[in-house]
């Protein structure tokens, strides 16, 4: 089909418009294509800044990293969590956060996020710890010879079991493992539907979503959760909650654990893919990383091995340079998170050199980081994979210059300010200790010899698929 588009200059101070000429639709196929191709044409043609008709919405995109730091510090006229609840009560079926129905239960649920951080971070990450080296023994270590698996399949059965069973406890069934795996099948088939819903497009076109939906929900009703043993402080501070809100059915707090669920593993598991895949492509990286991991357990003391259970710190976890740093490259290549503001007032958005930006009342601001990661001026040869691209003369590297001028903001996988992801440091700390048993467990290698591009259809969601999956294989090491 093809879109003529128009650009109209509106009132004094708004940015030119971008109109597309398909009712409602407006610039939406185009942008869904490929919204990194788009906007960077869209920039060369009108600027820095400029508003995008997108299915109804009209989205004013701030392409300029330094002019980041104003739209995140006006958090007051510019707000989040409103749409951000929206968008999720549709996507995972529980009812809004309305301040006259559940009054506090956004901020109490909020408070929660205490238990992601600091000491109560330390416990959830020691459980983490325990649980992929008690699924990679289960899974592994019969490999004394070559095993040849698919690499995302084996990511996501691995994540995905650990996360669940360190946020929700065992399965005490003797099939607790494929208890597991059936919920993890259902998710991946409701999570192929997410960019859909995410869009708006009503369940009901979405062939077997809305049961399966249903299915998985069914799982987190309390008297399912209670039979799971071990479960983490901060699910069982959100049953608690949830608890003191009689309107709040049984199965909308379920629907709120799936959410968590979700959350929790939905952006890990592919981001641990990418760690993994780009590891494997470039063998100095490997090397590297796992002279690293080899050089702790030296000087710790500790054995490598599926016998052994090895414990880190998370100073000793953060102090792995070159595991951060390839890490982080694969995160820059690889996140295409929209930062999405929304104006709650007619509003006039002041910006570094004297710049003013209209905004209407319900009008959307967005920051595209997936520009700012790929930008040559920040990161010189953005599309290669540089695994020490973070590392400074042996420290973790943090100054990143455009045009000469220090960036604030230069790597954001994670979102920014207000709606930063709570989980962060949890997601870090998880895909850190995968890639470290793996590594020194194992001798892994790619097993096919194809390029794995980026599956485009999650721009501006998180964390981009892979568009096939890639076999690799695996034994013990000597």
């Amino acid at each position: 089909l093809f879109i003529f588009f128009s650009v109209f200059n509106r009132k004094t101070g708004e940015p030119p418009l971008i109109n597309g000429w398909i009712p409602y639709l407006g610039k939406a196929l185009i942008f869904r294509k490929d919204a990194y191709k788009f906007l960077l044409d869209q920039q060369k043609k009108l600027g820095d800044i400029f508003t995008v008709h997108i299915a109804g919405r009209y989205i004013t995109f701030i392409m300029d990293p330094f002019q980041y730091v104003y739209v995140i510090r006006n958090s007051k006229q510019l707000e989040f969590h409103e749409f951000a609840n929206k968008m999720a009560s549709k996507t995972f079926d529980y009812p809004a956060l309305s301040k006259g129905k559940f009054p506090d239960l956004k901020e109490n649920l909020h408070r929660i996020y205490q238990y992601l951080q600091g000491k109560p971070l330390d416990i959830i990450s020691d459980h983490m710890m325990k649980n992929l080296q008690d699924i990679f023994e289960w899974k592994c270590s019969q490999a004394t010879d070559w095993e040849t698996e698919k690499m995302y399949k084996f990511c996501c059965s691995v994540m995905f079991e650990a996360s669940f069973v360190t946020l929700y406890g065992r399965v005490p069934a003797a099939d607790g493992h494929k208890v597991i795996s059936e919920i993890r099948d259902k998710f991946i088939k409701f999570d192929a539907s997410f960019p859909y819903l995410a869009a708006n497009i009503p369940i009901e076109l979405l062939g077997a979503t809305k049961k399966v939906r249903k299915e998985l929900i069914h799982h987190f009703l309390l008297q399912n959760m209670t039979k799971w043993l071990g479960g983490s402080k901060v699910v069982q501070a959100r049953q608690d909650i949830f608890e003191k809100y009689e309107l709040l059915g049984d199965y909308d707090k379920a629907a709120h654990h799936f959410a968590f669920l979700w959350a929790s593993v939905g952006n890990t598991i592919p981001a641990t893919f990418w760690a993994m895949y780009y590891l494997l492509r470039h063998p100095e990286a490997l090397a590297a990383v796992r002279d690293e991991i080899d050089h702790l357990l030296q000087s710790t003391g500790q054995k490598r091995g599926p016998t052994y259970n090895i414990h880190l710190t998370r100073e000793q976890l953060d102090n792995l340079v070159y595991l951060e740093s390839a890490l982080n490259e694969s995160l820059r290549m690889c996140s295409s998170s929209m930062n999405i503001r929304i104006s709650q007032e007619d509003f006039v958005l002041k910006l570094e050199g004297n710049q003013e930006v209209v905004l209407r009342k319900g009008d959307w601001i967005a920051l595209y980081p997936q520009i700012l990661h790929m930008d040559p001026e920040v990161y010189e040869d953005p599309k290669e994979y540089k695994f020490d691209r973070y590392i400074e003369s042996g420290k973790k590297k943090t100054t990143f210059y455009k045009a000469g001028r220090k960036l604030k903001y230069f790597l954001m996988p994670f979102g920014s300010g207000i709606s930063m992801c709570p989980g962060r440091f949890l997601a870090m700390n998880e895909m850190k200790m995968f890639l470290f048993i793996l590594l020194s467990h194992f001798d892994v290698e790619l097993a096919e010899n194809k390029a794995v591009r980026l599956d485009n259809s999650r721009m501006g969601l998180g964390i981009l698929l892979p568009d096939v999956d890639i076999a690799f294989r695996y034994k013990l090491r000597s």
